[in-house]
């Protein structure tokens, strides 16, 4: 078995995924790349191949079972174990304009289309990958969350968090609860799970607005990928430091 530390990053085609798989990918990892479009997954690895990553694809939909079984299987081919796995993939959901999801009128088709892949597909790919991250001497877990899931920052009045989105902002919040779950499930093991926020960042995701770059909000994702042993687990981080709940 190779002692190359192994990731895999979901959503990884493009935007913020891409650059967490470029940045374990300068820092020597062998990335799988995890995306449910074939040419543009391909495209991806082919990118990070030509600035020397040795990232290899993976054919990924968090939201079927057998597609992410399928996953799993092909990472234990080609790596036998998993050390750093960040769980990307999310969709926002239909939005009115000025991205609105207003709960009173909310489709609950939407919620439930968002729920399966924001939380759902995160237990899923999670679960199916558990066997593969055992294997590891340092197992590490990252949900990519949003600071909208903070209930904190939701609640306070004093603080501007962008518009009402009834089905998005729960899933994240959702997807932190289930975080927690993890670590506590983790406790007194080598597993480390954590959430981070990548801020607001200007992808096709937020129609290219905000003041971020992908390279940027990819920066605490890479860090918790590659938290050293004995760092922190349950928490949800921002680069500013620990985002409250």
């Amino acid at each position: 078995m190779s002692e190359t530390m192994i990731a895999l990053v979901t959503g990884a085609n493009k935007g913020i995924g891409y650059e967490i798989a470029a940045g374990l990918g300068g820092l020597g990892y062998r990335v799988g790349v995890g995306a449910r479009d074939a040419d543009r997954r391909e495209t991806a690895v082919g990118k990070l191949r030509a600035v020397g990553v040795d990232a290899f694809g993976v054919p990924l939909d968090v939201t079927d079972d057998q597609s992410v079984t399928d996953a799993a299987e092909l990472i234990e081919r080609l790596a036998g174990r998993l050390d750093a796995l960040v769980n990307n993939a999310g969709i926002s959901g239909e939005m009115d304009p000025g991205w609105v999801q207003d709960p009173t009128a909310l489709d609950l088709e939407v919620l439930r289309t968002v729920v399966d892949t924001n939380v759902m597909g995160v237990v899923r790919v999670t679960n199916a990958m558990l066997p593969l991250l055992r294997r590891s001497a340092s197992p590490r877990i990252v949900n990519v969350s949003s600071s909208v899931g903070s209930l904190t920052r939701q609640a306070d009045p004093d603080i501007e968090i962008g518009p009402v989105m009834a089905a998005y902002a729960p899933s994240k919040s959702f997807l932190n609860a289930l975080t927690v779950q993890y670590a506590r499930q983790f406790a007194g093991t080598d597993i480390l799970i954590n959430a981070a926020c990548p801020g607001l960042v200007a992808t096709d995701f937020t129609g290219f607005q905000g003041p971020r770059t992908p390279e940027q909000g990819a920066t605490t994702a890479i860090r918790l990928a590659t938290l050293p042993d004995g760092g922190p687990t349950g928490s949800f981080f921002e680069d500013d430091g620990v985002v409250p709940w």
